[in-house]
């Protein structure tokens, strides 16, 4: 019979090609529901792997769903390498959204060719503020960050609501609930013309630059690590616990509402209740993906841009219900979860001795 036995360390081949075999195993299960769904798998397939790479402006369009998933992961993979479960980072990014949104349109203050700047660093302040909550809770309380990080998201999406449907809401918007679009001089610059995807993207790609080097070439990303995969070690070594669950949880906020901020100042152009679309709770799955590294997170935050618009298409195309996009997510997760077992235990053939 089939057994599971312990490995005496776990396999580094199997931590780098557990992903691989989790993507194909959510092929065929995708093809498979699409059979149950009565539609072509081919054309279900299509949809969510060629689709979004066909043509420059799918891939403009792939880039433009990519960046803020890649920069929120990156945050939470410095949360996670730490041991800090930061589950928040959807209501940091609508933090960012708000705190940008204030700048854009209502800061009384002229900051002519400041703006952009002004409005990625109001971003970052916003969702590092709400991160701090959290921080604060389980540095002075030893609150559960996952439950709080998690609960303030819904009084984030209440905030959201309160300002876009009261005192910022559009009084020309024809009753829907949303600000004023933001002025010419608050947007993002695109990267080329007659395409969406703007500076945004080589705002993420530095941010990987960045935090590659803080991983692996600080004494502070180290002390992170080390926190994470040993507190007693790094007690007996005098990193701090407290430093480090401040320094995870400040940098996951700010760069969840640098998102944010990225988000309503680039493709969205205003703040509206439709901002929150689950880059909060998708980065997780992209930060575990990619194996909490930097570079890894690139591709994993690619793939699942793939699943947005392909979730899109085919809700377009095919008549596929919305939800589309998130089953497949989910089936990324579970079979990834899954295939990790495979790093700490190998698959044995024990003959049945009776």
């Amino acid at each position: 019979m089939l057994t599971f036995e312990p490995r005496p360390t776990p396999s580094p081949w199997w931590t780098y090609t557990s992903p691989l075999l989790a993507l194909a195993l959510t092929v065929v299960i995708g093809v498979i529901l699409f059979a149950l769904l009565d539609q072509d798998p081919l054309a279900g397939l299509r949809m969510f792997f060629w689709e979004p790479i066909s043509t420059p402006r799918a891939w403009s369009e792939l880039m433009l769903k990519a960046t803020p998933l890649l920069i929120i992961a990156l945050g939470l993979a410095i949360c996670f390498r730490s041991n800090v479960w930061n589950i928040g980072a959807e209501g940091q990014f609508v933090l960012g959204a708000i705190a940008a949104t204030w700048v854009a349109l209502y800061s009384p203050l002229a900051l002519g060719a400041m703006t952009v700047p002004v409005i990625l660093l109001a971003g970052m302040l916003g969702g590092f503020v709400w991160a701090a909550i959290t921080a604060l809770l389980r540095d002075r309380f030893n609150a559960n960050e996952i439950l709080v990080s998690l609960m303030l998201v819904y009084v984030s999406f209440q905030l959201l609501n309160y300002f876009v449907f009261g005192p910022w809401r559009d009084p020309l918007g024809f009753g829907m609930p949303s600000t004023q679009a933001f002025p010419a001089d608050a947007r993002m610059p695109r990267l080329f013309e007659g395409y969406r995807v703007n500076i945004g993207l080589v705002i993420g790609l530095l941010m990987v630059a960045l935090m590659t080097l803080f991983i692996f070439r600080t004494r502070a990303g180290f002390a992170q690590q080390v926190g994470g995969l040993a507190p007693a070690a790094a007690r007996y070594a005098g990193f701090s616990s407290r430093r480090a669950l401040w320094t995870a949880l400040g940098i996951s906020g700010a760069l969840a509402g640098l998102a944010g901020a990225l988000e309503v100042a680039g493709p969205v152009g205003r703040l509206t209740e439709h901002v929150p679309i689950g880059y909060g709770f998708a980065a997780i799955i992209v930060a575990f993906v990619g194996r909490l590294h930097p570079v890894g997170i690139v591709f994993s935050a690619l793939l699942m841009s793939m699943f947005y618009l392909g979730g899109e298409l085919a809700q377009s195309r095919l008549g596929l219900p919305k939800s589309i996009t998130g089953v497949f997510q989910g089936l990324l997760l579970f079979t990834l979860l899954a295939c990790d077992t495979l790093i700490h235990y190998r698959i044995v053939w024990r003959r049945n001795k009776g």
